[in-house]
């Protein structure tokens, strides 16, 4: 039976040498790349290097055993994703319990029968390939996407542009608070309303897109910056930089006052401004101006 699944990686961790070499030579002749390691420790750093397709744990090893070795790996953000197949003589249902409880994806039994051990391999591969498609297509479209589990607020997964727009935000401390006001919210049938996390002129924002109560919530990423958002004001409506400038911080909720001393100028030229404004958007106060400008943008 061939179980080739174009070349995939798989990681080995065994402490008993005989055990790698069987498994070593059953996962080459497969068509299978094979890398091992004889412990917790080496087993952790290899994952993280080479960023393995599987990886066959074994459950029992001195020093850091199997469940804590999974443990540490699905702590990690880099090495989360990857499927963990626990490779174990115990059976019993407690030892079972603490292998998924540890972040195992599946088991196998010694004395291992390596057809049951490729066909494992193989149903969890296509599996994470399915996934990884899916991350790809994500991206693929510009879309900043990253995925989290309700109960202690960890990123299972996420794209390459959502990782890069991270990259500078402080998110560990804002990003677990509030999913854990927006999952009470959605529990009580409300909305809440978006974290937004500032750097300088910019602002990542993150809203919940999708919703499961046991797995994961979809969340996507996009990043505004003042800049941009003032080019924006002056190319939908026409306006000059200042008053673009202006109503910037109109929608953003500043007084006159608070506008004039930002920009540098008098809150009574800020209203000069104020009035142009009003009239390239055919409107007649504050409030009006805020809704159509950002209406238009999210649009854009």
């Amino acid at each position: 039976m061939n179980f080739n699944t174009d070349a995939g990686l798989v990681l080995v961790v065994d402490d008993v040498p005989e055990n790698l070499a069987v498994l070593h030579d059953a996962l080459d002749e497969s068509g299978f790349t094979v890398l091992v390691a004889n412990n917790g420790e080496a087993a952790l750093l290899r994952a993280a290097e080479a960023q393995p397709h599987i990886i066959l744990l074994d459950a029992i090893m001195p020093g850091m055993d199997g469940f804590e070795t999974c443990r540490q790996l699905k702590a990690n953000l880099a090495t989360r994703h990857i499927p963990v197949i626990f490779m174990t003589g115990l059976t019993e249902a407690e030892h079972v319990v603490t292998a998924f409880a540890a972040g195992g994806n599946d088991y196998v039994t010694k004395p291992l029968r390596t057809s049951e051990v490729l066909a494992r391999i193989a149903a969890h591969l296509q599996t994470a390939k399915l996934v990884d498609q899916a991350r790809s297509a994500l991206d693929a479209f510009g879309n900043a996407v990253i995925a989290m589990t309700p109960r202690d607020g960890k990123v299972v997964w996420q794209t390459p542009l959502a990782r890069t727009l991270m990259q500078g935000y402080q998110v560990d401390a804002e990003l677990p608070a509030w999913l854990q006001a927006t999952q009470l919210a959605h529990s009580q049938g409300l909305s809440h309303p978006p974290l937004m996390l500032a750097r300088g002129a910019r602002r990542l924002i993150f809203s919940a897109a999708e919703f499961s109560e046991n797995e994961q919530w979809m969340i996507v990423l996009r990043e505004e910056s003042d800049t941009a958002q003032i080019e924006k004001l002056m190319a939908s409506f026409k306006l000059t930089q200042r008053e673009s400038e202006v109503l910037n911080w109109v929608i953003k909720g500043k007084t006159n006052r608070d506008i004039g001393d930002i920009l540098g100028t008098s809150p009574r030229t800020i209203n000069k401004h104020l009035e142009h404004v009003f009239v390239k958007l055919g409107v007649e106060t504050r409030t009006s101006a805020a809704s159509v400008a950002l209406a238009r943008i999210e649009r854009s």
